[in-house]
């Protein structure tokens, strides 16, 4: 090994670890390996760059605005909700719901349809006292497996893509991959189906546990006329700091004050609100002039009102909140909502709430402002998932809507039948949004997740440095030296394995960078056709069923539905081996 190679190696491995113990953001940890290549010489900026100009990474970012486009209108909503209301049985249901949503993935970006069908799975469980968690898991499922039906079902498949092209190969066709993504997608229905649906757990989702206890979240005191501070401010009343309490609300008369702003003055005969560590209430009732009210007949629901209501955020693997304390991100000015409790791996965290470190898949129930959804649920720090209503505005364009639709059906029959290709298909399609207005240049911009192209970017220059230093090769080597006494089937095998696990531990689309050239170098070496390492790497890199932080979808059910990391293992393991078994067995097949 030369020393280039033994510096690639390490600086790969502390990115890793890097990723593995959420040091910083996956982008971040990946661009600083891709910045230390650069800095070292062992990248040209031309070798380093090439990742934000690749053709795969482009189509993504288009994909991004198409996306949001179609769920702008709220089409889909309305149609999956009348579809869903004609089932009875719950096998009916799974059925009616999991089949559009898995068709669905295969041409748009899946984290928006599992953002947009968490609340209406949700909503339809509540209403016949189902628990979520039977159908949340699996709808994470069966859009991951949808995405493997075509080249835009999800980024990895694009980003495989592009890197073929880079390197001078054919890439995948529209309906290519469909060749396993169908199959494995079958398997994978039938599995949930019969097994799946029994030993998925029947929890709570957070936020029915918040309201079935309700009186360990909200506790309510009355202010009396010898109260010291009155008609001063909630700050000068001390009010604002204290220790694992949080004033959410005051109520007037027939007025409601929420969110309480440090300026609020505090008057005779008003009721205090306040939620978090209630066991430490009994600090309050010592201030004289406060008396606690026992016999309240107050419940979280009761705080939603015209001006607030109560709203569920999951926090996102690329949150700028991470790492930092809530009251250090000063949450409540930032997004002018106040965190009531935050749930992690299905349980409470019993501390103050200001001082909670956030962790991607933290569940946060929040009192907001009526228009915190519909500002917020493009946010890249959290998935907003609570319902939507569909504004009356959107209700009147209904016609965009349909156009928008119409329009991606039009894209996709135009990449089928060879008249455009997928990047050009998405570039003509968004300058036609533009131009007709139907979204503004703003929304556009809004609805790309620069960080997801940032890490995939990144990882384009790693992926090179590997090439380059001659890595890639000699890990081809090590793999070729274990698996080739033993047959082709047994490679695919182990290039599948080490896809799945990097996706497990690391990200999707980072671990199709790594593993492409990897699995390229072994085509090469065995003399074989390369397309059948692409594809299974794209399937393994995908198929990430075991950790809810493998994959957003995963990440994004882990609170709304009451899930234990645990769950995630015992649903999701089967469910990766039968994946894995099928897509080797076709490539093997097909390409071989």
């Amino acid at each position: 090994m030369s020393l280039e190679m033994i510096f690639v190696l390490i600086m790969i491995i502390a990115m890793l670890v890097g990723l593995l113990f959420e040091v910083a953001r996956p982008d971040m940890v990946i661009f600083s390996v891709l910045v230390v290549f650069l800095i070292t010489g062992l990248l040209t900026p031309e070798e380093a760059l090439k990742g934000f100009s690749n053709q795969g990474m482009l189509t993504i970012a288009l994909l991004f605005i198409v996306a949001g486009a179609v769920q702008k209108h709220g089409m889909i909503d309305q149609m999956m909700n009348n579809w869903l209301n004609k089932s009875k049985t719950i096998r009916g249901s799974m059925l009616r719901f999991f089949l559009p949503s898995s068709l669905f993935s295969a041409f748009l970006n899946n984290t928006p349809i599992v953002v947009t069908f968490t609340p209406i799975i949700k909503k339809w469980c509540e209403e016949r006292g189902i628990a979520p968690s039977k159908f949340l898991i699996p709808l994470s499922y069966v859009t991951i497996l949808g995405g493997t039906f075509t080249l835009m079902g999800t980024s990895t498949n694009l980003v495989v893509h592009g890197m073929l092209l880079d390197y001078g190969l054919e890439g995948f066709t529209l309906f290519q991959l469909a060749v396993v993504g169908v199959p494995i997608a079958l398997v994978g229905f039938i599995y949930l189906f019969t097994v799946g649906i029994r030993i998925l757990p029947e929890h709570l989702g957070f936020r029915e546990q918040v309201m079935a206890d309700s009186r360990e979240y909200i506790a309510e005191m009355t202010v009396q006329r010898d109260f010291a501070y009155l008609n001063q401010s909630v700050e000068q009343a001390g009010l604002r700091e204290l220790k694992g309490l949080y004033l959410i609300e005051i109520i007037r008369g027939k007025e409601r004050i929420s969110p309480v702003r440090s300026t609020t003055v505090v008057q005779p005969g008003d009721r205090l609100v306040f939620t978090g560590l209630i066991s430490t209430i009994a600090d309050l009732q010592k201030i004289k002039g406060l008396t606690l009210e026992t016999g309240s007949e107050l419940e979280l629901e009761d705080l939603k009102d015209g001006n607030t209501q109560l709203v569920e955020a999951v926090v996102s693997d690329q949150s700028s909140l991470l790492t930092k304390s809530i009251k250090q991100s000063q949450f409540r000015s930032v997004f002018d909502a106040g965190v009531l409790a935050v749930h992690r791996n299905n349980e409470r965290i019993m501390s103050k709430v200001g001082d909670i470190v956030l962790r991607p898949g933290d569940t946060l129930l929040l009192l907001t402002g009526p228009d915190f959804i519909q500002k917020y649920k493009q946010s890249s720090d959290f998935y907003v998932v609570s319902s939507l209503d569909t504004p009356s505005t959107l209700r009147e364009n209904r016609a965009k809507g349909w156009f928008t639709i119409s329009l991606l059906l039009v894209m996709i029959l135009s990449v089928s039948f060879g008249l455009f290709s997928m990047f050009k298909a998405m570039l003509l399609a968004v300058f036609i949004l533009l131009v007709t207005k139907i979204i503004s240049p703003e929304e556009a911009k809004k609805y790309v997740q620069f960080h997801v192209l940032l890490l995939i970017a990144s990882a384009f220059g790693v992926g090179a440095a590997m090439t380059k230093t001659g890595l890639a090769s000699w890990i081809a080597n090590g793999l070729l030296t274990v698996g080739e006494p033993l047959g082709l089937v047994v490679i695919l095998l182990l290039v599948y394995l080490l896809t799945n696990v990097f996706t497990e531990l690391i990200t999707n689309s980072a671990a199709a960078v790594l593993m492409l050239p990897i699995g390229l170098e072994m085509a090469e070496a065995l003399q074989v056709p390369y397309m059948g390492f692409a594809v299974v790497i794209a399937i393994g890199a995908s198929a990430s069923f075991i950790t809810p932080i493998g994959y957003q979808t995963n990440l994004i059910v882990y609170g709304p539905g009451g899930y234990r990391f645990k769950d995630y293992v015992k649903v999701g393991t089967p469910l990766s081996i039968l994946v894995m078994i099928v897509t080797v067995v076709i490539v093997r097949m097909v390409w071989f």
